[in-house]
């Protein structure tokens, strides 16, 4: 497996311990619908939870949630409207980054709640 991979999968296992330290419940990880992943699903505060993780190996470039682009955005929404759908889910919805980032032996992980808005149809 490539570096940036274990990359990814070390930041997203990060994210999820940390959200989960954190109250949050964790229903899923990388949870696909044709061909769309959600990095992670939990619940808060009768929130539905839908994080974005993005790990970076450095912020000298751009920080990991300026990577986020509009039809990324549009892509998590439908993606998050087909698992209320197919799990029956009443629940205000809220869309959520994680920033992971390595720090020598540590992670710098910031959170950043109501990251965006869906944007109307």
């Amino acid at each position: 497996m490539a570096q940036h991979n274990d990359l990814g999968k070390e930041g997203e296992a990060r994210a999820a311990a940390y959200l989960s330290k954190n109250g949050y419940t964790i229903l899923e990880q990388n949870w696909t619908y044709n061909h769309k992943e959600i990095d992670l699903i939990a619940t808060k505060d009768d929130y539905l939870i839908i994080a974005e993780i993005k790990t970076r190996s450095t912020e000298e470039w751009e920080h990991p949630q300026e990577a986020i682009t509009n039809a990324k955005i549009r892509y998590l929404v439908d993606a998050t409207e087909a698992y209320i759908l197919m799990n029956d889910i009443d629940m205000e919805v809220r869309f959520d980054v994680v920033s992971v980032i390595p720090k020598g032996i540590d992670w710098k992980i910031e959170h950043i709640e109501e990251a965006f808005y869906p944007p109307l149809s």
